[in-house]
């Protein structure tokens, strides 16, 4: 009798921790369900589906400065605190190569954008998701709106790549801005196949008391 009660507990016990791990599994997809779906709202809201790219990334791209902030779709940041590179993380495929891309489309303003797209940083060729292993065309620089515009779309893409790309385009440096305006994402993927977003996030900003030394590091 002790052994037929022991293992009926053991099947109840079982069949109880099935039913949690499936009630656990859902609701974890329904979460991951509904904050995709938030991030593709935001991304529509903003414009940034339509001014930058056609169609929402899969991923939400980690975008992570040293100082602690983190960009999470559309929130608003400061010049001063994304002055530096930052750290970048992304579901990737061993083997795989992938592009980078921030550009900001709201240059000079997001009323008369006639410079869209502003580029800020570009890498290809990057090995999985190191980014420090990529091959840069363009270094990083920070955001730096001109006062009075308002706040400014910042664009962070990563497209995987169909292979090592053998890019013909001028290397730019962060001490000038020369060539990095009227950029577009949406062409340069084209010209290398890179088919569209797999990952993605962004932030705003406008004009701080960073933005004149950023200037002058720029040369304008």
């Amino acid at each position: 009798m002790y052994k037929q009660l022991k293992s009926i507990s053991a099947s109840i016990t079982c069949i109880c921790q099935n039913k949690f791990f499936r009630m656990f599994a859902l609701r974890r997809q329904v979460f991951s369900t509904r904050f995709f779906s938030s991030a593709v709202k935001s991304m529509e809201k903003h414009g940034v589906v339509r001014d930058v790219i056609d169609i929402e990334p899969e991923q939400i791209l980690e975008v992570s400065y040293a100082n602690g902030v983190k960009v999470n779709l559309g929130n608003v940041l400061t010049p001063t605190q994304v002055k530096d590179p930052p750290t970048l993380k992304w579901d990737s495929e061993g083997g795989g190569f992938y592009t980078l891309c921030m550009t900001d489309p709201d240059a000079p303003s997001r009323k008369e954008p006639k410079f869209r797209e502003w580029h800020h940083w570009l890498i290809v060729n990057i090995p999985g998701s190191n980014v420090d292993q990529g091959e840069v065309l363009s270094e990083y620089v920070g955001s730096g709106p001109p006062p009075d515009t308002g706040l400014h779309r910042y664009v962070f893409l990563v497209y995987k790549q169909p292979g090592k790309l053998n890019c013909d385009e001028e290397r730019l440096t962060n001490r000038s801005g020369d060539n990095r305006g009227c950029f577009s994402i949406r062409k340069f993927a084209a010209k290398y196949n890179l088919g569209q977003p797999i990952s993605g996030n962004f932030f705003q900003a406008e004009y701080d008391d960073y933005v004149p030394i950023l200037y002058k590091q720029l040369g304008g």
